[in-house]
């Protein structure tokens, strides 16, 4: 399963989640300088930082915009 299959695959597990939505992090905890974006999770700093914080419905917009980012990711590596 390739690195973009992975991580749709969670994020459908994640949007399915009633509650107690699953933090994406997979513990590669690096920023990616030109995208702003930690190449493990797909997510900003900001993101990171207020994860705990945010509502189910603040984290599974996250994870849509991790599903996004994901998508065109892999669609420019074509």
């Amino acid at each position: 399963m390739s690195t973009f299959e992975t991580i749709a695959n969670n994020v459908h597990l994640a949007l399915g989640s009633a509650n107690n939505v699953p933090s994406p992090c997979i513990s590669v905890c690096r920023m990616d300088s030109l995208s702003g974006l930690c190449e493990g999770c797909l997510r900003t700093l900001d993101e990171v930082a207020r994860w705990s914080t945010m509502s189910e419905a603040g984290k599974r917009a996250v994870w849509m915009l991790i599903d996004q980012r994901a998508a065109a990711r892999q669609e420019a590596l074509k």
